[in-house]
């Protein structure tokens, strides 16, 4: 016996009696980006590797230990499994001339690739709901992409177990005087930094903010902020920010510790962070790239995203015991004999063309009236078709209610349709 084949690790499969949550939360995704005002972007899942040491910034950790990257096997390329979505919508952008004189509002929904240490709620390859708007360097764009993640969180029930942390990057002649105060502040204590705090010391200090080392967390909680070393501009920026989600009534945290993961932002970043799923409390972030469509070959174009992971959103919409919006059948078979099974087939069609959209369950396979009304009794369909010799002979079939009182009617086959529209 060959030995079981089964998924690679960090690979997760989600299955048929899982689907309805990622429908139910896809659907409320899809419907909220199109009130708003957003078009579907679908880029490809392999990009050319220099996209995003470009973009992410070398000194990440993303581009430093997670990318699945590979050659080429006809060209001299080096090729990447997307670890994240905005640096291929802003290619594409570029590439196909959308950024120039216009405003774009684009969203996106797919698998990304991280090679992390799988557990739950992350895993190697994951789902993105991801969304750009191109064109806009207001804090208003950015006050309304919170408002409707807000929104978002209102209608699926989950509000009250996320919170909104807020910060600036400010931009790169400030953050550059920054660095340079982060790296003395970080030398006093270079004895006591882990291994990746002392590389990224001269490399990329920011990055150490970001710690997950417990020990480090005294000495990060006195370093300098960026807030202080803020130009003007990007002062104003974050000052009408707060006061557009003050008017709004959104609650939020300024937390100087959100640095994000890639090194393309730069004014406003934000965190969506949950207490219901353990370490893995970020549920969705995002910010202002303002330079990235220029480093990338494009002209100046500002620009604000955020990206969300579905695996994390399906987890705490079950922790938070939110029901999945699953359809029931409207109607099931049981159809006995082959001639009752042909006919009963041609009669489903019917149906099927004169109510679209309706869930339809036929069963397949034959079977005895026991074993197929348990079918029926678990399917969750309202009305059961019943078919047997005496319904071929009479032109009829007869509809049972299987959740109210299990009372059943004979009808007319040809009237069928019309007493289905009706009851329902």
């Amino acid at each position: 016996m060959s030995k079981k084949i089964t998924a690679i690790r960090g690979m997760h499969d989600w299955l048929p009696s899982e689907s309805h949550y990622w429908q139910t939360i896809e659907a409320e995704l899809k419907n909220l980006f199109t009130e708003y005002g957003y078009l579907e972007l679908r880029t490809p899942l392999l990009e050319e590797t220099r996209l995003f040491t470009r973009s992410l910034g070398e000194v990440t950790d993303i581009v430093e230990k997670e990318m699945y990257t590979f050659p080429d096997q006809n060209e001299n390329l080096s090729l990447t499994l997307r670890p994240e979505m905005t640096a291929g919508i802003v290619r594409a952008g570029i590439e196909h001339g959308l950024f120039y004189n216009q405003t774009q509002k684009v969203w996106q929904i797919g698998p990304a690739f991280r090679y992390e240490r799988p557990q739950k709620g992350r895993y190697r390859q994951f789902h993105q709901a991801d969304i750009e708007i191109f064109g806009i360097e207001t804090p208003d764009a950015d006050a309304e992409m919170l408002a409707m993640l807000h929104r978002l969180w209102k209608r699926l029930g989950i509000d009250q177990e996320v919170k909104l942390e807020i910060y600036s990057m400010g931009t790169a002649p400030c953050r550059k005087v920054y660095r340079e105060a982060l790296i003395a502040y970080f030398e006093q204590y270079q004895d006591k930094l882990d291994e990746d705090s002392q590389r990224r010391l001269y490399r990329n200090p920011l990055r150490i903010l970001d710690s997950k080392n417990p020990e480090l967390d005294g000495i990060i909680k006195d370093a300098p902020q960026l807030i202080d070393y803020l130009d003007e501009e990007s002062k104003a920026h974050f000052d009408d920010l707060c006061a557009y989600l003050d008017a709004l009534g959104i609650e939020y945290i300024i937390n100087p510790r959100i640095v994000r993961g890639m090194d393309y932002y730069t004014r406003t970043v934000f965190e969506w962070t949950t207490d219901k799923l353990g370490s893995q409390g970020t549920v969705c972030g995002g910010g202002r790239y303002d330079k990235m469509v220029e480093e990338l070959g494009g002209r100046a174009t500002p620009a604000i995203g955020f990206g969300m992971g579905m695996e994390r959103l399906i987890l705490l919409c079950q922790a938070c015991e939110v029901e999945a919006k699953e359809i029931a059948p409207l109607v099931t078979t049981v159809f006995l004999g082959k001639e009752a099974e042909r006919v009963g087939l041609t009669l489903v069609e019917s149906i099927r063309d004169a109510m679209p959209g309706e869930k339809i369950m036929l069963n397949l396979g034959g079977g005895s009236v026991r074993s197929q009304m348990r079918k029926a009794d678990k399917s969750g369909a309202r009305w059961a078709l019943i078919m047997g010799e005496d319904e071929l002979q009479n032109g009829s079939v007869v509809v049972k209610d299987l959740r109210e009182d299990g009372s059943q009617e004979t009808i007319s086959q040809s009237e069928l349709v019309a007493w289905l529209k009706n009851a329902n």
